[in-house]
């Protein structure tokens, strides 16, 4: 039993050992729910925080990109006029530069001439083919036709030449009769036993025959002649016929330079084609939208794959992204990016388009080389491309080589 303090007041003792007041037990209470609160607060903010920065991937490393399109001359000449200048905003097809035309004009008229020459030939060769067939056709069978009547011609040359000799025979006999006769009445009329007018008629007789066979001689020759002016006439129709048997020959000959004709055309009218493009070639046209980046001015000699300006497609930028390859663990295409730009503070929306198929070092000149005895192991980086969601960048203020810092939300 506790001892009782004589003037009635409880003493240390009995106070060390007197239970705890309500409100001490209230306010330890609140004490621990408070720290409980807090501990629990700051486990559920530790396991958000974790997650959130879990749930995507950063780098600094990373700039804006585009393909540059450099704007080359694709002939030579004397340029007349520069339709833009610097960093200004210009359409696909805009007339950027004019080189002057006078000479390619010219070299399309000489190639107009060229061609109405070579197609005016080709007609006419054309028109030569069936001309030709038709008449070496023809001149076959006339030398065939004056072959046979040449040789017809000898036969009937041959006839009268032996009729000729005949009757030179005849004339010869009769001769040989007269002559005969004559000398015997030659002898009678110096006997005065036949009258001289019997003689009179021997001697004419025999000068008939005598000229009888000079006739015939004569008869005889001229068929001879006509013999051999009818083997000339069959030597000439035969060579007429083999000169008519190349008429086959002589239509493919022609239809060969037809044939030529009709490629030279093709040839002169695709140098025309090739004028005409060199024309068209003085007028230099922007080949995407974009702005201007130019090196020419008026008066400038240009040749043929000169580069004059480079146009700077602000509408087709994306992002280059070198994220560390312990960053790619759980990147995918297609996940959703936040781009900041350093310069503006603006933050763009984007996607993962692709992921480099090596890492940038390999694409340099001198790649490295780990097969050495001082090998240290280095952390790789490896270029993802970011592209932007469409009018993300209407206003173009994103412009290539700019530092931007993108958020790849991986879960």
């Amino acid at each position: 039993m506790a001892e009782e303090n004589p003037s009635g007041t409880p003493s240390l003792r009995d106070a060390e050992y007197a239970p705890p007041s309500r409100g001490y037990t209230r306010s330890k209470r609140r004490r621990n729910i408070l720290i409980g609160s807090a501990v629990l607060v700051v486990l559920v903010g530790a396991v958000v925080l974790w997650r959130y920065f879990g749930s995507y991937e950063s780098t600094d490393d990373a700039q804006v990109d585009v393909h540059l399109y450099p704007v080359s001359a694709r002939i030579s000449g004397y340029v007349i006029k520069v339709n833009v200048e610097d960093n200004q905003y210009v359409q696909k097809g805009d007339v950027l530069v004019e080189i002057d035309p006078k000479d390619y004009e010219v070299a399309v008229e000489q190639a107009h001439a060229s061609l109405a020459s070579a197609e005016a030939t080709a007609q006419a060769l054309n028109i030569t083919v069936p001309i030709t067939s038709v008449s070496t056709s023809s001149q076959l069978k006339v030398s065939t036709s004056d072959v046979e009547n040449s040789n017809a011609g000898i036969t009937a040359a041959e006839a009268q030449l032996v009729a000729a000799h005949a009757q030179l025979e005849q004339a010869e006999a009769n001769d040989v009769k007269a002559q005969a006769d004559l000398r015997r009445y030659k002898a009678l009329v110096d006997k005065r036993e036949v009258a001289e007018q019997v003689y009179d008629q021997a001697l004419a007789a025999a000068k008939a025959s005598t000229a009888s066979v000079a006739a015939a001689h004569a008869n005889e020759s001229a068929a001879q002649q006509s013999v051999q002016q009818a083997r000339s006439r069959l030597e000439q129709a035969k060579a007429n016929r083999q000169s008519a048997e190349t008429g086959p020959q002589q239509v493919s000959s022609s239809q060969a330079r037809a044939r030529a004709a009709i490629a030279d055309v093709q040839q002169k009218r695709a140098a025309l084609e090739q004028a005409q493009l060199n024309l068209a070639y003085t007028k230099i046209v922007a080949p995407v939208n974009g702005e201007v980046n130019k090196t020419v001015v008026v008066g400038l000699n240009v040749q043929s794959g000169q580069q004059l300006l480079t146009v700077v497609p602000l509408g087709e930028v994306w992002i280059t992204a070198n994220f560390k390859e312990t960053q790619l663990k759980h990147m995918q295409v297609g996940q959703k990016a936040d781009i900041h730009v350093d310069s503006t503070g603006r933050t763009f929306k984007g996607h993962v388009d692709s992921v480099a198929g090596a890492t940038g070092p390999l694409f340099s000149l001198l790649p490295p080389e780990n097969a050495t005895g001082n090998y240290v192991k280095i952390v790789q980086r490896i270029p993802v491309k970011i592209v932007l969601e469409p009018g993300e960048n209407g206003d173009h203020q994103l412009r290539p080589g700019m530092n931007v810092v993108p958020d790849v939300y991986v879960r």
